[in-house]
């Protein structure tokens, strides 16, 4: 049975120990952590079935992970988030060594800010916050709709109010923006996330486009959608219907949109294959696949944004790359040519509830305004952590 700790709460024998936090290193393997911390190999992976041993190698690099070592310095428990759902734990189990894969505990608090416009959004917030997701979440939620390049005057004010995660005491995982308002021209602008899991403007329409730019962040597009392209391994020349996304064996890989995963196999030429089924008849592939995020099968319904896999070359694949389509009623379409596949204009009922959330985020804007409210900066990681009572103080 998978038993869920709190790293801090669980080493009740000892009146303190101390909690490291680290970061992932880029081309750090799971073995190579394993050894560098004198952990042994054959408990902590060789002894482990296929599904284990696969899943440790979903360490991101960046990602931050915990060691809770006792007063010699022996490791007692370790914390290494997989992503924002799970993580595995290794902790000490009868004089050995024990290995599991947990739920990450977390907290979410509501949080939010104003902030003067000096230079740009992206530069105040990060002057503000020190945060660039927040900067990132901002920006992505007007870039369709307003040009800060052009529009945007020194004096203009912008409110921001959120959804934070926390794990052990640290921000967690990418904020949810509930509202944000920005003032361009003497004029406010706003966007608010419905009951619905989407975005509209003040008038009830959907801001958001039903599809991600790219379904791997950061990759470079190494083949375009074409009727005419020559194929590297087959020697001839036949349409590629879809964009490939040249990345790193293991990057992780997003669901373009929300919808149902239909397919989740390996197929012939496409190697490993993941078809999500969205709205209106469309419908796209991930292609060439390393392995599935676990979790991941037919039937299972995945939010955009959320990670479904990795990165790899299985099928006809000359090297690591995301081969991406989007099909509508089963034609290939090219997916830089839909920018919004479906937008929404609130009607009746939605319409009415939807007015309803605006009025209380729009009474909350214009509190924060009137209160200058600042970001609230945690203070640093002290690396010490008391445990006495089952308490624990991990920030000072």
């Amino acid at each position: 049975m998978i038993r869920i700790f709190l790293l801090f709460a669980l080493i009740t024998s000892a009146f303190a120990s101390d909690v490291q936090r680290y970061r992932w290193k880029n081309g750090e393997t799971f073995l190579l952590f394993l050894e560098k911390n004198s952990l042994p190999l054959k408990q902590l992976y060789y002894d482990l079935d296929k599904d284990d041993q696969r899943l440790t190698e979903e360490m991101r690099s960046g990602i931050h992970y915990q060691i809770l070592r006792d007063s010699n310095q022996t490791i007692k428990q370790v914390l290494l988030p997989l992503n924002d759902e799970l993580q595995i734990h290794i902790y000490q189990d009868k004089g050995s060594y024990a290995f599991e894969a947990i739920p990450i505990i977390s907290t979410t608090r509501t949080e939010s800010f104003t902030t003067t416009i000096t230079h740009s959004p992206n530069y105040n917030i990060l002057k503000e916050t020190g945060s660039k997701k927040l900067a990132q979440i901002f920006i992505a939620s007007f870039k369709n709709s307003l040009n800060f390049k052009n529009d945007i005057r020194k004096g203009d004010k912008l409110v921001m109010i959120y959804d934070q995660k926390y794990r052990l005491g640290e921000v967690f995982s990418m904020p949810t923006l509930k509202v944000a308002m920005i003032e361009m021209r003497k004029k406010r602008h706003f966007i608010y996330l419905n009951d619905d899991d989407r975005y509209y403007d003040e008038k009830g329409h959907e801001v958001e486009g039903f599809l991600l730019a790219r379904p791997v962040r950061g990759a470079r597009v190494s083949s375009h959608f074409t009727k005419r392209r020559y194929h590297p391994v087959l020697k001839k020349w036949k349409a590629h219907l879809g964009m490939d996304y040249a990345a790193r064996r293991g990057t992780p890989v997003v669901a373009a949109g929300s919808g149902k995963v239909i397919y989740a196999a390996r197929l012939g030429s496409y190697g490993n294959l993941i078809k999500i089924r969205h709205n209106d008849g469309y419908e796209t592939r991930y292609a060439h696949l390393k392995s599935f995020r676990r979790g991941i099968y037919r039937g299972k319904y995945v939010k955009k944004g959320q990670t479904i896999g990795y990165v790899g070359t299985t099928g006809r694949s000359t090297g690591p790359h995301l081969h991406f389509e989007l099909r509508k009623h089963g034609r290939a379409i090219n997916p830089l040519r839909v920018v919004q596949v479906t937008t929404k204009k609130l009607k009746g009922k939605e319409r009415k509830a939807f007015l309803t959330l605006k009025k209380n985020y729009d009474e909350s804007v214009n509190l924060h305004l009137a209160n200058k409210t600042q970001f609230k900066k945690l203070p640093k990681f002290t690396g010490k952590c008391y445990v006495h009572s089952l308490e624990c103080q991990a920030n000072g």
